[in-house]
């Protein structure tokens, strides 16, 4: 397969994106949340998904163009109307508010609604952690979950993650995980090359365990950890929609269809200042917690496997399917 260097990759995002529509002051965010996706060995979340969102700039599916709007609604609550466009320019836009306010107030909270697939929802929590906050975020998606014991999708993989911030502008450790066994992505991809899955994926629509991929896309995910797992996607939605003012799963728009329909999903953050709540101490405590994870041997602090690949691979460079290529490449 081809590789790219990371310059290369870099542009390639950029121009598909303002070559489809998107506006170029919304593009260097955006560009370097796929770019970290596909850094972190995450290839189903980056250059395969930047192909739908170039096709749903062009079909009118998301606004490329538009200005998210920032609502306060305290000094450390905000509302961020993301008005069709994506998810990335919403979020970096309420990011401008949240920071500030976390570390003035102590703690803030910001929703986002009207807005689109946030992609790698750890690339958002970790530049909250990066800016020195402890930090928890959300997204709901489209069904594709049913409640245990039933078989019709109630909510989507509905990811959440939290980022713990280090001194100097570091992360501690971070995670990032869907309320499902394994990403959607992975199911859709496997359909796609006419793939079998794994036992405990996923479940056809009469609620069985399944190995056809096809059979598990028209079913049901299968809930990480069973009754727990949909309990904490559930738990996102009433976040991401009752809360920050998203639409239901059951409401939203398609995240592949190419059919010029909004998906108007929504995100919330959580952003704490650790220095006060802690009176000072909690780099102390999160380096002791790190060490006893990572003094026994086999044992990995979370996110590591993703931050060791971003060092390998920007040396290495970053494959890409040639017929994907081709098709960005046109985009731009």
């Amino acid at each position: 397969m081809p590789v790219l260097d990371l310059p290369s990759a870099r542009e390639l995002i950029r121009s598909a994106l303002t070559g489809s529509g998107l506006a170029e002051r919304h593009a260097p965010y955006f560009t370097e949340a796929i770019l970290d996706t596909e850094l972190s060995g995450l290839e189903g979340h980056g250059f395969y998904w930047l192909d739908y969102y170039c096709q749903h700039l062009r079909s009118g599916k998301v606004k490329g163009t538009v200005e998210p709007e920032v609502i306060a609604l305290s000094s450390s609550s905000f509302r961020v109307d993301a008005r069709h466009g994506f998810a990335h320019p919403a979020i970096e836009a309420g990011f401008s508010n949240l920071i500030p306010a976390a570390k003035a107030q102590g703690i803030a909270a910001m929703g986002v609604f009207n807005s689109y697939n946030a992609a790698t929802l750890g690339f958002h929590t970790g530049t909250l952690a990066r800016a020195g906050l402890l930090a928890i975020g959300a997204t709901n998606a489209v069904p594709t979950v049913a409640p245990v014991g039933g078989h019709r999708p109630i909510i989507g993989t509905n990811p959440i993650s939290y980022a713990v911030p280090a001194p100097g502008g570091q992360i501690a450790f971070l995670v990032d995980q869907s309320a499902t066994a394994v990403a959607w992505t992975a199911v859709k991809r496997a359909a796609d090359e006419g793939q079998p899955i794994p036992l405990g994926w996923a479940l056809d629509a009469k609620g069985a365990p399944t190995t056809d991929a096809k059979a598990g896309l028209a079913g049901s995910m299968a809930p990480a950890g069973g009754v727990k797992g949909f309990s904490i996607g559930l738990l996102v939605e009433v976040l991401c929609a009752a809360l920050a003012g998203g639409r239901l799963g059951l409401e939203q728009g398609s995240f592949t269809d190419n059919d010029g329909v909004p998906i108007d999903n929504g995100q919330f953050f959580i952003a704490i200042d650790p220095q006060g709540f802690s009176s000072g101490g909690f780099d102390t405590s999160i380096q002791h917690l790190m060490a006893s994870i990572t003094e026994q041997e086999g044992a990995r602090l979370p996110n590591a496997r993703r931050e060791a690949n971003k060092v390998r691979l920007a040396v290495e460079g970053l494959e890409i399917e040639a017929a994907l290529l081709a098709r960005l490449q046109a985009h731009q």
